[in-house]
């Protein structure tokens, strides 16, 4: 009896460059497995993933996640900022000169 294929989408994205590959793999398959199958590790920045970064579909999953026919898997790059810290740089532009957190009135 033949093997059944799936197709996935494996995706890496940074500001430099976006890298889309849609392959197909066997029925059953992980998304580690489908990232290997991809070839898309030779062509990242760090050429190492961190399985703690992985989703489907903007949802976190594990490495050895079985994947489903039309998933797209995600590889996520480490964050630049923080986002409280981005936050909080963000209140202190947005200040007043005067230093007072309310308008005169």
């Amino acid at each position: 009896m033949a093997e059944h294929t799936i197709t996935v989408d494996v995706v890496y994205a940074s500001a430099e460059q976006q890298i889309l590959r849609r392959i197909e793999l066997a029925e059953g398959s992980t998304v580690m497995q489908a990232i290997d199958a991809s070839g898309i590790v030779e062509m990242l920045p760090q050429a190492t993933v961190d399985p703690d970064r992985l989703g489907i579909f903007s949802r976190k999953v594990s490495a050895q996640q079985v994947v489903q026919a039309g998933d797209r898997i995600e590889i996520y790059r480490p964050l630049v900022l923080n986002p409280m810290e981005a936050r909080r740089r963000r209140a202190r532009q947005d200040r007043p000169a005067n230093g007072t957190d309310r308008p005169d009135r």
